[in-house]
């Protein structure tokens, strides 16, 4: 092990800590300032520069919260301490410094890996912070000189599997380095989606479908890599791996099915991000696709969460699958009295002037019931944009119809019933 990394004992940790803090060591100080504030500045300058720094890791959303600042102060500190030997000054703030911001770095890159891989999602939050807390309980352990005396105890608590044993130590640094392989993958995979996800010249459901796929790709191969790094034989767990598959493919059948539905509907484009659908009663703008479920937002501002295999096995009514253009109507009665065809003419021209209604095709006017007490005129007419709702548009065209009738001096009839009370020959009223 190189010297300069080596842990400290108390005695030596003391001792530093002593040196941190006396005069000695203001080259050091203002040296570590300096990379600081050169980090702080390229980050923010690269901020600058950069125009798609949504979910991204090495900006975050302040900049000094993402991946870069710290990376950038640990390469800079990293190298100030490799100079110092060269001005004559005894590296001491910097044997502290190191092993901080390695710790900062750790930290910085997990959390915004799993934020851009799950955002807004409250277990991965609190993966986030007990990871944190795990690699700053790791720093201490390491600059006090624990880390190595607790990783030499757990090697000897150990379990023996036939001719593997296996140690609690073993197992720790196997789940870490699972978890970095893992993180890795995360990123690759964060960094592929947000480029898959800026090209407009693919369709938004097949940029989806993509992007799932290398997620599941590359988690999968990464799964691989860390338990060969963890020192698992891969070979043994091909029997394992088909009992659980045969056990998991009885107990999971439904999500297994919501899985593949998922991706069916993605590769079909049967559905697609913006539709207007009506599902089991529910209807709204279908707003995100994942592979085991679909969000779908009514106007009234709810969401439904809809497994997938619901979309592929029972009817779905999509008004904007291969034509946005939806009809609606609405049905008003008129006097007998009047000029059926004046004012038939008259509302299609009037209609056809409401906002959001379609002059192609046009609306129509038609006479559909001899009503009790009038006759039933049905108009139609066609939006094209039915994700901001119908009853706006409704109330604009029987509003156009309430004005184009008044204006024709055309009475809406009420409802009227006559009562015709029978008299006996002598014309009195018979009694009751």
């Amino acid at each position: 092990m190189n010297p300069m990394h080596q842990p400290l004992s108390l005695n030596e940790l003391q001792a530093l800590l002593s040196r941190v803090f006396s005069p000695d060591a203001l080259g050091e100080w203002a040296l570590l300032l300096a990379c600081l504030a050169i980090a702080g500045a390229v980050s923010w300058a690269l901020a600058r520069a950069v125009t798609q720094r949504v979910n991204s890791v090495f900006f975050g959303e302040r900049v000094i919260d993402g991946a870069l600042f710290p990376l950038l102060a640990l390469a800079l500190a990293f190298g100030a301490r490799r100079l110092l030997p060269l001005w004559g000054l005894a590296p001491a703030l910097f044997k502290l410094a190191l092993p901080v911001l390695v710790s900062l770095a750790v930290i910085r890159v997990i959390a915004r890996v799993l934020a851009a891989a799950w955002p807004n999602s409250a277990p991965i939050r609190l993966v986030e912070r007990l990871g944190s807390w795990a690699v700053w309980i790791c720093a201490v352990l390491w600059v006090t000189g624990l880390l190595p005396v607790i990783m030499d105890e757990l090697d000897d608590i150990g379990w023996k599997f036939g001719t593997v044993k296996l140690t609690l130590r073993n197992l720790i640094e196997g789940g870490l380095t699972a978890a970095l392989v893992l993180v890795v993958a995360l990123w690759i995979s964060a960094g592929i989606e947000s480029r898959l996800m800026r090209r407009e010249t693919m369709d938004l459901s097949m940029r989806k479908i993509a992007a799932n796929a290398i997620r599941a790709l590359l988690l999968f191969v990464g799964l691989l890599f860390a338990l060969s790094a963890a020192g698992i034989d891969l070979t043994a767990l091909g029997v394992l791996g088909g009992a659980l598959g045969v056990g998991l493919g009885f107990g999971l059948q439904k999500l297994a099915a919501n899985y593949v539905s998922g991706f069916v509907i993605l590769a079909e484009r049967s559905l697609r991000i913006g539709d207007m659908v009506k599902v089991d009663g529910f209807e709204g703008r279908v707003t995100d696709i994942k592979t085991r479920y679909t969000v779908i937002r009514s106007l009234g501002g709810k969401e439904a969460i809809v497994p997938n295999e619901l979309l592929i096995t029972q009817r779905v009514e999509n008004s904007s699958l291969a034509d946005p253009r939806v009809l609606l109507s609405t049905v008003v009665q008129v006097d007998y009295g009047c000029d059926v065809d004046a004012v038939m003419a008259a509302l299609a021209a009037e209609v056809v002037q409401v906002p959001r209604v379609l002059s192609d095709p046009p609306p129509a006017v038609q006479l559909t019931r001899f009503a009790d007490s009038g006759l039933e005129l049905s108009v139609f007419f066609w939006i094209g944009d039915p994700e901001n709702g119908s009853g706006g548009v409704r109330s604009d065209v029987n509003l156009a119809i309430l004005r184009t009738l008044h204006r024709l001096d055309v009475e809406i009839p009420y409802p009227q019933q006559v009562q015709r009370q029978p008299r006996s020959e002598a014309g009195a009223v018979p009694a009751r």
